[in-house]
């Protein structure tokens, strides 16, 4: 069975241990600069510190995704334009839950509660163009190729091709009709 919940404090260990303690050729295949990984101290300080924001001034809303109720990954956004805009992304903790198409159900469950309680418009998502899986999902789900372009999407990333999608949820409401 899965299912999504809101992150809480007592989640932060698990986010902690999957960036510090992954593979490094996993989070290279994400498009992840190891040299930019934060400390414990700092992932941590962070993470605590949007848990206690209101909804309306976080930089970052994060989701745990469960397995029978046992955490297996999460689902955040961030660069969050509140009513407006924001960009997910995607993590399966281990190797055994990739590539089995629990992603795509996992982010299906997301999307709502990103949608209601952010109130967006629109959702990105800028995988890194060499790391197909997370494009595979996206475009299942119904999100609309945008283009591919070569950027730093993010404070933990190299330069890299990314390709940009997104969905707005005037589509998504007619997907899920």
């Amino acid at each position: 069975m899965l299912s999504v919940r809101e992150i809480s404090d007592q989640d932060i260990p698990l986010l902690v241990s999957y960036w510090l303690e992954s593979n490094p050729d996993h989070l290279v295949s994400m498009g992840v600069d190891l040299a930019k990984l934060p400390s414990e101290e700092n992932i941590s300080n962070y993470l605590k510190k949007q848990n206690q924001l209101p909804i309306n001034e976080k930089q970052s809303y994060a989701l745990i995704w469960l397995l029978n109720n046992v955490p297996v990954g999460h689902c955040n956004v961030n660069q969050i334009k509140f009513g407006e805009q924001s960009y997910m992304h995607l993590h399966l903790w281990q190797g055994k839950h990739r590539l089995k198409g629990m992603g795509s159900q996992f982010v299906k469950l997301s999307i709502p509660l990103f949608f209601e309680k952010l109130q967006l418009k629109t959702l990105f998502c800028e995988p890194y163009a060499l790391n197909p899986a997370p494009s595979k999902t996206l475009k299942q789900i119904g999100f609309e190729f945008v283009k591919e372009h070569i950027t730093i999407p993010g404070s933990l990333n190299f330069e890299q091709p990314v390709l940009l999608w997104k969905l707005t949820k005037a589509r998504f409401s007619q997907l899920i009709m």
